[in-house]
């Protein structure tokens, strides 16, 4: 009981990191600054005992171009005269997310002994679930709603005022971002950690997780559809039945994958005849589909919107060279991830801030053989992610860079804490 309690704490330590919220008699510090500020304690600490601090030196590359990247978006800011230095401070977020994700596998490794890719995923998993359940319980009990609301503070009267479900921490693009990742860890341990495969019941929790997420994910978000399209591809890519022929290896995986995907289908087509809730939040997550069904075209609303009047790009060359050192306040009226880097730091301070990313998943290919194909989704996933709204995804390289690196794949039966 005492060890289900421990990893139920770090559970709630993975999500304040995961997904950032404030609490609402202290709005001004969320759980994001407050882990930063704890890694660096520890770093101090366990510096003081060995008597230095060290970095590796494929973070310490990260660490420069975070710092080359925040100096040429101070540079377009100062050559635009502007004080818009939402990126030029982007180094203070590095280290913020680095600290963080310090003090969470620190918190694996006391629980566990270790902190592994396989750890990682399955707490990041059982977060994700559990906040798909808890923006449930909030729409749809009203007491449950003003229990999180007297105490939360996330920005959810906005929430509440567009008609969105949120969990703790989880709504809009970010939470889509965060939800898309995770089906994409998901699929990499369905088909690369062997500790899964061979054990039934690990197949069929995290397959139903995978659902879970992609569904009520899309109802909260309509980003993690990006996750769940990447995390179908990877699952064709790497068992291979696209050649026609289901190794051995994964018939166990097909055939519960088969048996959940009729039983959601059933209970999909139930839900969406009988309950109104369901209805509307299923129609809104898979708007697209609904649209192809009903008239023959693929669209949405938002990518309307989005190809419609927020391709916006700069008028001189200055402007595409260096930008107009303008991001913040929704300035240019749009949300297209590379219309507003390109806008605010040009085509210099973007292409330094994708090499930056290309970089981070170069990284983790090198130390991880057996993650090399993830490493190259997760990198696909930025571009994409860019296209419609503007994120990056450190956050996760952060989590990367504390893990313990192991060059080879972990053997069978290691990850059955």
């Amino acid at each position: 009981m005492a060890r289900i309690l421990a990893m139920l704490l770090l559970s709630m330590l993975v999500s304040g990191y995961y997904f950032p919220f404030s609490f609402a008699v202290l709005p001004q510090l969320n759980t994001k600054m407050a882990l930063a500020v704890t890694g660096v304690f520890l770093v101090v600490f366990q510096g003081c005992q060995r008597h230095k601090i060290t970095f590796s030196k494929e973070l310490l590359g990260a660490i420069v171009f975070a710092f080359v990247f925040s100096f040429i978006c101070f540079v377009a800011t100062d050559y635009n005269h502007t004080a818009d230095y939402s990126y030029a401070t982007y180094f203070v977020s590095f280290f913020t997310w680095l600290g963080g994700a310090y003090v969470v596998c620190f918190a694996t490794r006391l629980l566990h002994g270790k902190a592994t890719l396989s750890l990682l995923a399955g707490y990041l998993t059982f977060v994700c679930a559990s906040q798909c359940v808890l923006a449930i319980l909030i729409d749809r009990f009203p007491a449950f709603q003003l229990l999180v609301d007297t105490y939360i503070s996330q920005g959810q009267e906005f929430f509440q005022e567009v008609g969105r479900l949120y969990g703790i921490g989880a709504a809009l693009d970010p939470a889509g971002v965060r939800f898309s990742i995770v089906l994409l860890l998901i699929a990499y341990l369905l088909c690369e950690n062997e500790g899964v495969k061979r054990t039934r019941w690990k197949v069929s929790i995290y397959l139903l997780a995978f659902f879970v997420i992609a569904v009520i994910g899309n109802m909260i978000s309509r980003t993690t559809s990006v996750g769940l399209l990447l995390g179908i591809v990877y699952l064709i890519c790497s068992t291979g039945i696209f050649r026609l022929i289901i190794r051995r290896s994964y018939v166990r995986l097909y055939s519960i994958l088969g048996i959940m995907l009729i039983t959601f289908i059933i209970l999909a087509v139930y839900l969406y005849q009988h309950d109104p809730f369901f209805y509307k939040n299923i129609r809104f997550a898979f708007e697209a589909f609904f649209n192809w069904a009903e008239t023959g075209e693929l669209r949405t609303d938002s990518t309307d919107k989005l190809n419609t009047v927020m391709w916006i790009w700069p008028e001189n060359l200055k402007g595409w060279m260096i930008g107009t050192g303008l991001f913040a306040d929704f300035v240019y009226s749009t949300d297209i991830g590379y219309c507003r880097f390109i806008l605010y730091c040009g085509l210099i301070g973007f292409g330094t801030f994708v090499a930056f990313f290309v970089y981070n998943a170069c990284v983790l290919a090198r130390k991880f053989p057996y993650f090399r194909l993830l490493s190259f989704f997760l990198l696909a996933l930025s571009f994409i992610i860019w296209m419609k709204v503007a994120t990056d995804l450190f956050f996760i390289y952060a989590l990367f860079y504390c893990l313990d690196w192991q060059p080879e794949r972990e053997p069978l039966g290691e990850e059955s804490e």
